[in-house]
């Protein structure tokens, strides 16, 4: 008979082995429960805070100079940055807010009960360039029979209304957000310094003593990178446009500077939401003045061109799908806030996953 060999059917587990066992077991318990219970309690602030912590990173460099000029004063730094902040970014963003608000409500309940009124065009809209011939013959339609011309989009109207009525109750939950995160940037950059060695010790504990380094150098630069190259050109083009807007008064200038923000940080030519304002102040407006806001627009239009090669060429390349991604599942999950705090944090891992795609690749 052939030889087998012999297995065997059992084993003995000493009970010191299963005291160990259930001990390891009950401590993970415990910090899990911790960490779980840790995070419900900051769930509702979570957001505020890490998008404070964004704009600290992004604002760093400029913030040390200051203090230099200051003598050291840190807290004076942070006060005039703090007031800087609100009054370039809360102001316009309450003005222009006041006129989402009301324009999304009445254009919502409007395309609900049917009782939205087009007026007939204004004949200098056909002189526009490529598309002046078409956009008036699709207005003259809308004005003469807007009901056939409403029908046809019912759908799509109805998805537009509720989305109306979603952004304008979420606004001043945004602005409440928005001044929060500025109040606790504010206090970030007072201790600048615990900040930084706390992010570098984390990333020595994450990733190792010599990786570890270079990923927290990774994340800032691309945090630099996107806040400044693609966020701030976006707001600036929003404002710039909605001031515009208000100046000429456009109806509903608010909802117009968000549809305008929205298409520059997702990557859209913004100039494509300004046709509807230029051509409603060429039907509304003189000839003077919707000239000049036909220009204005062109001239905010083409900014980014400008400003996007300077400022997001000093951090690092990321794509702009992971842009557009993180922007519009931000907003979907978070609101306003989350338009801006979803696109840094999907480049931020798109980055650091390219990062530890590269270190694989090389081992």
């Amino acid at each position: 008979m052939p030889a087998t060999d012999s297995v065997p059917t059992g084993s003995s587990v000493s009970p010191q082995t299963i005291r160990n066992a259930v001990e390891i077991a009950i401590r993970l318990g415990a910090i899990a429960l911790l960490v779980g219970w840790c995070l419900l309690i900051v769930a509702p602030f979570l957001g505020v805070v890490v998008w404070a912590l964004i704009i600290t990173i992004a604002v760093d460099d400029g913030f040390e100079k200051v203090c230099r000029w200051l003598g050291g004063r840190r807290i004076l730094a942070a006060l005039l940055y703090v007031g800087l902040a609100l009054l370039l970014i809360l102001g316009p963003t309450v003005l222009l807010s006041e006129t989402l608000v009301s324009a999304a409500r009445d254009y919502a309940h409007e395309l609900r009960s049917g009782a939205l009124v087009v007026p007939p065009p204004n004949d200098a809209i056909r002189d526009l360039p490529v598309i002046g011939s078409r956009v008036y013959d699709g207005w003259l339609r809308a004005s003469e029979n807007l009901a056939e011309t409403l029908t046809r989009f019912e759908p799509q109207l109805r998805t537009v209304s509720k989305w109306l009525l979603a952004t304008a109750s979420s606004v001043g939950l945004g602005i409440l957000q928005l001044v929060g995160s500025i109040l606790i940037a504010g206090l970030m950059l007072v201790r600048s310094d615990l900040r930084k060695n706390s992010l570098q010790r984390f990333a020595v504990r994450m990733a190792g003593s010599e990786r570890g380094p270079e990923l927290a150098s990774l994340a800032r630069a691309t945090v630099r990178s996107v806040v400044q190259g693609i966020l701030g050109v976006a707001a600036l083009q929003a404002i710039l446009a909605g001031t515009g807007f208000v100046v000429a008064g456009i109806p509903g200038a608010g909802l117009w500077a968000l549809l305008v923000l929205i298409s520059a940080i997702v990557q859209l030519p913004v100039i494509l939401v300004m046709i509807i304002p230029v051509v409603i102040g060429f039907s509304t407006l003189s000839g003077l003045a919707a000239g000049s806001l036909f220009v204005w627009c062109i001239v905010v239009g083409l900014l980014d061109n400008i400003l996007k090669p300077i400022l997001f060429g000093r951090g690092v390349d990321v794509p702009m799908l992971v842009i557009f991604l993180g922007a519009i599942g931000g907003m979907l999950m978070m609101g306003i806030v989350g338009l801006f705090l979803g696109s840094v944090v999907l480049a931020v891992g798109y980055a650091l996953f390219e990062a530890w795609l590269g270190d694989a690749e090389v081992a």
